[in-house]
């Protein structure tokens, strides 16, 4: 019986999340990676033995390997393992074994996933099922981002980089948009929607497929002929749907307010429920909309979920409020692709109508801002002061690209290149005033920005005081 797991790559969004959902079933649990994080900081924190680099003595008593898929195949630990006869699995062949026996409810797409992850999980949660679940951010709500729940559903974040999500075959999946992302891993549109194709191939044949009718992206794989032997109902805003927000309103706290409308084929709509969000953005709406579709499919209380969603706080770097200093707000978010720019600034602008909106935006891998350059250039049209540094290359490299050759392009009466973070933070802290708002767009390391100058912004009231 296998009990010892050994995880290479464990300080990653993906395989720390999984670690933690093992210890919780009661394996022994192991890992390494290269350098130590929060994240590796908290696995230990939970009783898990985190190696800082990889060396073949690190897996001394595991049963089997899974490994991260930025791991090569000549990482000294898979080398042992194969030495060994010890089976090395990725993450994606993984999967599978740690769903099966559950109730799986997929979430994938471009964007929104984690958030719609994150809302399900606390709605089933909140209403006494106790999910499983692996969301691609620590939960607010929940304090984590995995559990291992006694309940009979299994929510997880569908991830389609590298095909990460082939390794799932869901009872119900959520497909929130399809819009071309990852050029480093799909090179053209058309490979990165057939992934989505094959994805929609593997819901299990009894299973639904729910999609937002309002995205483009998702509309063509609704329109494709595979999904005639899917299942497959809709959700939206402003294109007919079988659930439907409609009504949206701002609300007090700067949410929004709306109606969900149920319309099975061939008969009248069905008021459902109504939600008030406490979160900001339209975006939020097609989220929210998403979670309450599936957890109406899979015959829980919408109801209870309302409740749960009036109380939902969000995940970390997904509109992460920071705090407040010195009279400016600062926030962190993960945006780092052109639509989720557009959407987290709308939502800023929503929430924070007559403030002066400041935007740090560190772009993350070269290929995706090559590829979407002009995309970005435009991206930016509800921020008043706009920052861009030098991009976080993740597991790229330059090829002679800077960001600075796109800030020259930019459509944008006031945007500043300023490569490096602590440079960025000493600007910000002699430039921002009483009542500004400060936005930290990044999926790399700039969150450091938010950290500094708000600590600095709480020096600067202290000594007011």
């Amino acid at each position: 019986m296998m009990k010892h797991i050994h995880l290479i790559g464990i300080g990653g969004t993906g395989l720390s999340a999984i670690a933690l959902l093992l210890k919780e079933r009661g394996y022994t649990v192991s890992g390494s990676d290269r350098i130590p994080s929060r994240l590796t900081q908290q696995l230990v924190d939970q009783g898990i033995q985190v190696f800082i680099g990889h060396k073949a003595e690190n897996i001394s008593g595991a049963d089997l390997i899974v490994r991260s898929s930025a791991v090569p195949l000549d990482n000294p630990e898979v080398v042992t393992a194969d030495a060994a006869g010890i089976s090395v699995l990725k993450r994606a062949e993984f999967l599978g074994e740690l769903t099966a026996g559950s109730i799986t409810v997929a979430i994938a797409g471009t964007h929104g996933k984690t958030t719609t992850t994150a809302m399900i999980a606390w709605a089933l949660t909140q209403a006494g099922h106790d999910p499983s679940f692996i969301i691609g951010g620590v939960s607010k709500n929940m304090g984590v981002n995995a559990h291992a729940g006694s309940g009979s559903v299994f929510i997880i974040e569908a991830d389609e980089y590298d095909h990460m999500f082939l390794g799932l075959a869901p009872n119900l999946a959520v497909i929130t948009n399809l819009d071309y992302d990852h050029p480093d891993c799909f090179p053209t549109e058309e490979i990165y929607r057939d992934a989505f194709k094959q994805f929609a191939q593997k819901i299990k044949p009894d299973g639904t497929l729910l999609v937002c009718s309002d995205n483009p992206g998702a509309d063509w794989l609704v329109a494709s002929a595979i999904l005639d032997q899917v299942y497959t109902l809709t959700y939206g805003i402003d294109h007919p749907a079988c659930y439907q927000a409609q009504g949206l309103k701002t609300n007090p706290i700067g949410g929004t307010d709306f109606e969900v409308v149920y319309q099975p084929k061939d008969e009248s709509p069905l008021p459902l429920v109504t939600i008030s969000l406490p979160i900001p953005g339209k975006h939020n709406v097609y989220n929210a909309l998403a979670a309450v579709s599936a957890i109406h499919q899979l015959g829980f209380s919408v109801s209870a979920s309302a409740l749960a969603l009036l109380e939902y706080q969000g995940t970390g770097r997904r509109f992460d409020l920071r705090g407040i200093a010195n009279g400016v707000v600062v926030i962190d978010d993960y945006a780092h692709h052109p639509t989720e720019i557009q959407a987290t600034l709308a939502a800023a602008r929503q929430r924070y109508p007559t403030q002066t909106i400041w935007t740090v935006w560190q772009p993350h891998t070269f290929t995706r801002l090559k590829t979407f350059s002009s995309q970005f250039s435009g991206a930016f049209s509800d921020a008043d002061h706009v920052i861009v540094t030098d991009v976080y290359g993740a597991r790229e490299e330059s090829g002679n690209f800077s960001a600075n050759q796109l800030v020259d392009e930019m459509r944008h009466p006031s945007v500043n290149f300023i490569p490096k973070l602590t440079t960025v933070s000493s600007y910000l802290l002699q430039n921002l005033t009483k009542g500004d708002v400060l936005i930290v767009l990044s999926a790399g390391d700039a969150d450091q920005v938010s950290t500094t100058v708000l600590e600095g912004l709480k020096a600067r009231e202290a000594t007011h005081v």
